[in-house]
């Protein structure tokens, strides 16, 4: 059985990649801040700031003692702080880089190192659409920032472990219908569902040939610009 880890686990996509996995026929370790215990026993629950290295270990750990092996990690963790770029704050910035960069540095270092030693693996970054279409009616220089690294490393990663069995893609999601998005100002545009988000995942894992690609599933916006 394949094993799959997902941050930001708890609610909105993450959760609906924990689901999406286990229709697949994976096992899946999840991670957030706040997850409660899984009654399924192909699901495991490891609570903790995915900022702190300390959570990064207890999750590969975690996951290694419960299913020996680590397929696939989906970097979903993250914040979006819309705001005009004059009014981001210090705690802001730090906020923004310690969850969206700081956290994918630790966990993907982790993992990568096991699926080396497996010969396979895949990793998948969550970034955001907006990263290559600015929206004057939200502005997010610290999404763009921040998603656009992990847009940047994905390619960056894909070439560097390519010769050792580890893919590496990226899923950039435009908006989508979760519980905590705001539509006010986007009334006129497409939106997604989280279901849309699981299945492009989904088939990234499934694709052995793909590595070092953005997959955007924003309604066609990227198309656009």
């Amino acid at each position: 059985m394949k094993v799959a880890v997902v941050t930001g686990a708890s609610h909105g996509i993450g959760a609906g990649l924990v689901a999406g996995f286990r229709r697949a026929g994976c096992a899946v370790v999840g991670t957030a801040r706040s997850i409660g215990a899984s009654d399924d026993p192909h699901v495991l629950a490891v609570p903790g700031d995915i900022s702190d290295p300390a959570t990064a270990d207890r999750v590969v750990v975690a996951a290694l003692d419960r299913f020996g092996r680590i397929d696939t990690l989906v970097n979903n963790a993250g914040v979006f702080i819309a705001k005009p770029f004059a009014d981001y704050t210090l705690d802001d910035l730090a906020t923004a880089t310690a969850v969206n960069l700081a956290g994918f540095f630790h966990i993907t270092q982790r993992a990568t190192r096991q699926m080396v030693a497996q010969g396979a693996g895949h990793v998948v970054n969550v970034t955001a659409s907006l990263v290559d279409h600015a929206d004057s009616r939200s502005p997010s220089a610290l999404a763009a920032l921040t998603k656009g690294g992990l847009d940047a490393v994905t390619r960056s990663l894909a070439t560097e472990y390519a010769s050792r069995g580890v893919r590496v893609n990226a899923v950039a999601p435009g908006v989508i219908r979760t519980q905590r998005t705001s539509y006010d100002l986007l009334a006129d545009d497409r939106i997604g569902d989280i279901g849309d988000v699981v299945d492009a995942v989904l088939y990234l894992d499934s694709a052995p040939f793909v590595t070092g690609e953005t997959l955007h599933v924003d309604g066609g916006q990227a198309a656009g610009h």
